[in-house]
């Protein structure tokens, strides 16, 4: 499946049986935006990922054992994220 940004470049993508989720460049990605998404096999969005506060971007991105998604911010939170409706699980802070 060719993936197409929406509005920077792909910095990773994981892919699974359900479609592709994706992290785009958070340097010029918009803040009132999310830069985490999943996108279905023929290109759909499933979801975009719930930010913990609208400031923030999402800069790391890992597939877990359990199913769910780890992400950190450029704000210094680390997210826990639900694979099915991009909706945070737990967050915390470590600055």
């Amino acid at each position: 499946m060719q993936i197409t940004p929406i509005h920077t470049s792909i910095e990773k993508f994981l892919e699974l049986k359900k479609g592709i989720v994706i992290l785009e460049s958070p340097s010029g990605f918009p803040l009132n935006e999310t830069n985490l998404y999943m996108l279905s096999p023929n290109g759909e969005f499933l979801w975009k990922a719930e930010k913990p506060t609208p400031n923030i971007l999402f800069t790391k991105l890992r597939l877990n054992e359990d199913s769910t998604i780890s992400t950190f911010t450029n704000s210094g939170q680390f997210c826990e994220i639900g694979m099915e409706t991009g909706k945070i699980i737990s967050s915390s802070n470590f600055s």
